[in-house]
């Protein structure tokens, strides 16, 4: 048997679990993803972070044009240093955030799901102030694409029960 044979084998091999568990991609026609695909409107967002937030949140489910669902969320962020040096002083910054959201259905009202979700990110404070604030503003956006990217993924997780 080649070895190019035998890898098609392995990968069979490795794939036949998923089939038989019924897997069925989020993203798939038909899936949830496509489901939630333009229909869920995030709140106005009222920050910096809200908007990059609500920007990635669109990006990975689309801006609606009819919403079927509305996104209520809270976010809460916080620094914390994570490296020193001395006589520099903090050298490294961890951005944590922490975001609570309910997913309402319009026409009813009804709570579809809700949750919280945290996580972190970080940037480094060693050069001049211009560095550190542009660091600084680039680890909110990556924080907040992270939770929405989280929040996404519950959602459709939450819709595909």
């Amino acid at each position: 048997m080649s070895l190019s044979d035998r890898r098609s084998l392995l990968v069979m091999l490795a794939l036949l679990p998923a089939a038989a568990c019924g897997f069925t991609p989020a993203y798939a026609p038909g899936g949830p993803g496509q489901a939630l695909r333009g229909q869920v409107r995030a709140a106005d967002p009222q920050s910096s972070g809200d908007f990059d937030f609500v920007a990635a949140f669109e990006e990975r489910l689309g801006r609606p044009a009819a919403p079927r669902y509305r996104l209520e969320y809270t976010i809460q962020t916080s620094e914390r240093g994570a490296a020193r040096v001395a006589g520099l002083g903090e050298t490294r910054i961890s951005l944590f955030g922490t975001l609570s959201y309910s997913l309402i259905d319009v026409a009813t009202e009804n709570v579809v799901t809700e949750g919280s979700l945290r996580n972190f990110t970080s940037y480094s404070t060693t050069d001049t102030q211009l560095a550190t604030r542009r660091a600084q503003e680039d680890a909110q956006a990556r924080l907040m694409r992270i939770l929405a990217d989280q929040v996404a993924g519950r959602l459709i997780a939450a819709l595909a029960e």
